[in-house]
């Protein structure tokens, strides 16, 4: 697989990637969030519009098993997401997985040298875990994605790196992720101001009010930046 990806037009890798992933294991979708932070996230594939809407769900919950793989970065499997233990562990996000027509996720940690630098995470409209060879393959294809995610070509070499992450074959995805929610960061740093709060503290109340409103974190960031929508007189 990683030899065919360095033969795929750089432009068309994310789509590839992800149609990849559904061919070779038996889920419904995929998709691949890179992460820079806890204030940085994007999604750089998605197989199809209900794998996307499930990566911007556990962008704008701060919860899931996406979350969780990688804040333990390791491997994490909720095979029923309609009850049990799954349903129990991450209550806010298992409904609205349900609510998409997903009933099982499997994320795993994309990482360079110790370090996790996102997720690729199936999901399967269906309950039901992965055999062992199956998480073989998954594994696998794992190692093939994050081979793609830390050699995107970085486009401009002249660029700034993006603090102390802008080690070689890490930078380029970070990059990526910047741009990709610019104005998610632009948010936080506008809510850090009006309620004086830490990068952290300013991220969970975008998250919050966008839950509580039925929106995504990048859909209430764009109102942010657009001054409609804010937390201060």
């Amino acid at each position: 697989m990683s030899a065919d990806l360095a033969r795929i037009d750089p432009g068309q890798m994310p789509e590839s990637l992800c149609r990849a992933c559904v061919g070779l294991l038996p889920v419904d979708g995929a998709s691949v969030s890179i992460a820079g932070g806890p204030s940085v996230r994007a999604t750089w594939c998605a197989s199809d519009l209900t794998a996307a809407r499930l990566a911007e769900a556990q962008y704008t919950l701060g919860d899931g098993p996406c979350q969780s793989a990688l804040d333990s970065a390791a491997v994490v499997l909720a095979g029923d997401l309609t009850r049990g233990p799954d349903a129990h562990r991450w209550p806010v996000f298992a409904a609205e997985a349900v609510s998409l027509g997903v009933e099982a996720v499997f994320s795993l940690p994309l990482g360079v040298d110790g370090t996790t630098v996102g997720t690729l995470d199936l999901y399967r409209d269906r309950p039901g875990g992965l055999s062992d060879s199956e998480l073989r393959i998954a594994l696998w294809t794992r190692d093939a994605v994050t081979f793609a995610v830390t050699n995107i070509p970085p486009g401009d070499e002249t660029a700034e790196p993006y603090g102390e992450a802008a080690e070689e074959g890490v930078a380029p995805w970070i990059r990526a992720s910047e741009a990709d929610h610019g104005e998610v960061q632009q948010a936080v740093g506008m809510v850090m101001v009006q309620l004086d709060l830490p990068p952290e503290q300013a991220l969970d109340r975008i998250r919050a009010a966008a839950f509580t409103e039925g929106r995504t974190v990048s859909e209430l960031a764009h109102d942010i930046v657009l001054r409609r929508f804010g937390f201060g007189p």
